[in-house]
């Protein structure tokens, strides 16, 4: 495996966190100003690196911590 490739992964919780808040797509687009189809990649796990001003204005609007939008998922022992 390439050096930092730890066969982990980031999942991000992004549905779950909308649906706590009642929130859709398209209203967290509107006041995050992030255009909807760069949420869904991001809400569907395809994203592959999201900006620190963007997580900071998702943090913002959904009053979370970054932590409750990403979860770091350990390499299964099938990995190794």
């Amino acid at each position: 495996m390439p050096p930092g490739e730890s066969g982990g992964s980031i999942v991000i919780r992004l549905d779950e966190v909308l649906a706590a808040r009642g929130m859709t797509l398209t209203e967290l687009s509107q006041r995050v100003e992030v255009t909807i189809a760069n949420l869904s990649i991001l809400k569907t796990g395809k994203g592959k690196a999201i900006r620190f001003s963007t997580l900071t204005r998702l943090c913002e609007v959904l009053d979370c911590q970054p932590g409750d939008l990403l979860h770091y998922t350990p390499p299964s022992p099938d990995d190794a």
